[in-house]
């Protein structure tokens, strides 16, 4: 163990040894110790059956948490069904046969009103995309026939948006053929001989009056041309199926798109 001696008292001691053998007075050692002392400065003896004390060393100072970076608290992208809502587009075929001649949508004699272009899963700002490698059945076509206007958009849509759903392909393919049913195409959109002009809001209340479970806000209009023709009608619908608002990201675009007064819709051919 330690003992704490005063070094002045070790050297007192050593003195007065000195001085006893040198044959001083015991007032003179009495002197000595006396003025040793006054002037203590405390040692540490250490005995010889212990080791010498190390210094405690200090806690070392813990690594700070990383810091949170602006993607941290992010959605994992692209993860199948991680999304916040469903926008079905319903295209225009006359719009997109103006500037494609794709044989199956867009032959004389066709008389395609609204297709559907797709069902694609949506967060509240943007899209997931070709979220999985699973591959659509080849007899998927053969089970919903007439689903979209042409062959090359049942793959196409599966890989980019139907694998983001979460569902399978045929449970895909099952509710975009029942939510494109579920929506009632006014006369004047069905099949009309002659062209014609309208207003957002004007079309929109078409699509109210024919659809009393839709609301405003879970329709948006695009337009192609710099606002000058009708592209598609896209209706929101949640998780579930059910109409709901379209988010701002959805009603911001389709405001841009059809920025002009009135707009043209092509007639079917």
């Amino acid at each position: 163990m330690f003992r704490s001696l005063n070094f002045s008292a070790i050297v007192a001691l050593l003195v007065i040894g000195l001085l006893s053998l040198a044959g001083c007075g015991s007032a003179d050692v009495r002197e000595v110790t006396d003025t040793l002392s006054n002037s203590a400065t405390p040692v540490a003896v250490v005995s010889d059956d212990q080791p010498v004390p190390t210094k405690k060393p200090t806690s070392a100072p813990q690594s700070a948490a990383p810091a949170r970076t602006a993607t941290s608290d992010k959605r994992a992208k692209n993860t199948p069904g991680d999304f916040d809502f469903y926008v079905m587009s319903l295209s225009w075929s006359p719009d997109f046969c103006a500037s494609n001649d794709d044989p199956q949508q867009c032959s004389v004699g066709k008389k395609l009103g609204f297709v559907l272009h797709g069902l694609w899963p949506q967060y509240t700002r943007g899209y997931p995309a070709d979220c999985s490698t699973v591959k659509l059945p080849k007899d998927a076509q053969q089970k919903f026939p007439n689903l979209y206007p042409g062959s090359s958009l049942y793959v196409y849509e599966w890989n980019k948006h139907g694998t983001c759903s979460g569902l399978t392909p045929i449970d895909y393919m099952t509710l975009a053929k029942t939510l494109k049913e579920s929506i009632v195409i006014p006369a004047a959109y069905r099949r009309p001989a002659k062209a014609f002009r309208t207003t957002v809001n004007d079309l929109k209340a078409a699509f109210l009056e024919a659809n009393s479970a839709l609301s405003e806000d879970a329709l948006a209009i695009q337009c192609s041309g710099s606002g000058r023709f009708l592209q598609e009608l896209r209706v929101c619908f949640s998780r579930n199926g059910e109409p709901v608002a379209c988010s701002k990201e959805v009603q911001s675009d389709a405001a841009k798109s059809c920025g002009n007064a009135d707009f043209l819709v092509r007639n079917v051919k």
